[in-house]
Parts: C-alpha cells; sequence; structure tokens
C-alpha cells in the first residue's frame, strides 16, 4: 500500500510538471523558455549590483547596515538572494524523506550480527558529543563562516549514524524528530510570509543587519540557517532511522 501511495504522488506530480511545461494555454506556472523579460526581474537588479543603490566598499568588522550584512558571499546570495530556491531545496530534501518513510519504515531496529564492540561504544560517546556541537556551532556561524545549514545538519545526521552503527539497541526518539523537523520548517515559511508582507518578496530581510563580522548580524540570515539546520539534522536523522529499520513480524 505505501508503495501504491508513493507511485500515484511521483505521477500526480509527473503530470503536474509537464502540463505547465507544455501546455500552451493562459494561465500557465512556468513561461515558454526564451519569452522572459530578464529586465523586468527582481533578479536583474542583483546581477546588475544595485539592489539599493549602494555600491561602496564593505569593510570587515566596520560597515554597519550592509544590504545583507553577511560576511560569506555564499550565503548572502543562498539565504537572501536566493533564498526562495533554498526553500524548493528543502522541499526536495523533505519530499524525499517522506518517500523513504513510506516505502522502508518499520517498527522493529535491525540487528547487527557481530555485536559493536566496546572500543566502537566508547569512542562514539566521547566524539559523537564534539559532532552535534560542531554541527550545531556551522549552522549559527552561517553567515560569518564556511557552512551553513545544511552541512550542519548533515553533521547533526552523522552523529546519529554513529550511535546506530556502534548500539545495536539504540533507536531515535522518531516522534521528538518530526515535531522538531516540522515546527522549524513552518518557522521558515512564517519568516518567509512575514518578509512577503513587509517588503514584498519572500524571506525579505526585515530586521538590522549589523556590523559586518559581528555574531549578532545579517538580519534574518542567521536565524533562517538555525531554522535549515534543524530541519536538515532531524530529516536525515529520520532517514538513517527509516533505513536501519524493519518491518515487525
Amino acid at each position: 500500500m505505501k508503495r501504491v501511495i508513493a507511485a500515484l504522488l511521483i505521477l500526480v506530480l509527473a503530470l503536474f510538471i509537464y502540463g505547465n511545461l507544455y501546455s500552451t494555454g493562459e494561465g500557465k506556472l512556468f513561461p515558454k523558455f526564451g519569452n522572459v523579460n530578464l529586465s523586468e526581474r527582481v533578479s536583474n537588479k542583483f546581477i546588475n549590483k544595485n539592489a539599493n543603490g549602494e555600491n561602496g566598499v564593505v569593510t570587515y568588522k566596520e560597515t554597519k547596515d550592509a544590504e545583507s550584512g553577511s560576511a560569506n558571499m555564499v550565503t548572502s546570495i543562498v539565504v537572501n538572494y536566493r533564498s526562495f530556491d533554498t526553500l524548493g531545496e528543502v522541499t526536495v530534501l523533505f519530499v524525499s524523506a517522506l518517500g523513504v518513510g513510506l516505502l522502508l519504515s518499520g517498527k522493529s531496529r535491525m540487528k547487527f550480527k557481530t555485536p559493536p564492540n566496546f572500543i566502537l561504544k566508547a569512542g562514539v560517546r566521547i566524539i559523537a558529543g564534539i559532532i552535534l556541537i560542531t554541527g550545531v556551532y556551522i549552522f549559527i556561524h552561517g553567515h560569518l563562516t564556511p557552512g551553513g545549514g545544511f552541512p550542519g545538519g548533515s553533521m547533526i545526521a552523522s552523529a546519529v549514524l554513529l550511535f546506530y552503527i556502534s548500539d545495536d539497541e539504540f533507536r531515535t526518539k522518531v516522534k521528538s524528530f518530526k515535531f522538531l523537523e516540522g515546527t522549524a520548517g513552518s518557522l521558515y515559511l512564517i519568516f518567509g510570509l512575514l518578509g512577503l508582507t513587509m517588503g514584498g518578496y519572500f524571506l525579505y530581510n526585515f530586521l538590522p543587519t549589523g556590523v559586518v563580522g559581528e555574531l549578532f548580524s545579517a538580519g534574518i540570515v542567521p536565524i533562517i540557517y538555525i531554522f535549515v539546520g534543524l530541519k536538515v539534522g532531524s530529516e536525515l536523522s529520520n532517514l538513517i532511522s527509516d533505513f536501519l529499520s524493519e518491518e515487525g513480524k
């Protein structure tokens, strides 16, 4: 039954995309390729670097109230100018986790033929906490240094994977992860809609951007990265749990 539901969802999505790409009627979701006037797009302003008309030199730890306020240039693009695209990436991860959950989720923990030894168990207890803290650090400081929500969340999930392979009795609290995933995703959308209401586009940076290079800077960017990190970490942890579980007898 789970496979039938998953196949139907994929079929409906495929028909929706195909219909919008190749239909010729009015009200299409996607414009025909080559028929878009780029000068009318908001993105054209960012390409020409004149979104707000301020093109002065940005100095680390000195420049105040910059357009994005992020010391990490990649963050400025991914979570500010291309924030709606990032929402799509998070949605793809959610759909993937949903599909795996429908197809593979089980009721009992898979048993290893060879139980994990003492050295592995003790080692994981030592390094898992370090990995978790590092993952949190990466997505909290994503607007200052290389990193962000996706790598930070992946590190959190890697710690969960270590717990699984080091203890054949370990099992995550799936309900807690699902609650965290849903809460983080909902807050992401709420902040995006607040930006749409206050600034006219999704995830408009409506908070003060502060001084470039300081922890409390870049407006909503570090907040969004926290939401993304928690959501990615919980979704990947659920994926790991689904892959390492089996149907109960």
